[in-house]
């Protein structure tokens, strides 16, 4: 099943105050084939934390890189790893659940 999502880049800013703000820059709408998810638990010092991963597929798309986000089904992926196969883009993507 393939679905519609939107990729997003970061684009960080100095505030006023002199600190940094990333707000999310449309890049456009593209194409995956999402796979299974799978979920892990990292600890930390903090405590422990669920991090969600993914393998989707695309069309080889320059605009696919790492560390953008795509956003469907009401959560937002980002990109951790990418690689190009004869034409087809395999992303390794990753969420806190």
């Amino acid at each position: 099943m393939k679905v519609l999502a939107d990729l997003y880049e970061g684009v960080e800013s100095v505030t006023p105050y002199g600190g940094r703000a990333v707000s999310w820059e449309p890049v456009g709408p593209v194409w995956l084939k999402p796979g299974p998810r799978r979920r892990r638990e990292i600890r930390e010092p903090g405590g422990a934390r669920t991090i969600e991963t993914m393998t989707a597929e695309s069309r080889s798309d320059p605009r696919l890189s790492v560390e953008r986000v795509l956003r469907f089904g009401g959560a937002d992926w980002r990109i951790r790893a990418t690689e190009t196969v004869g034409g087809r883009a395999i992303l390794g993507l990753e969420r806190s659940a």
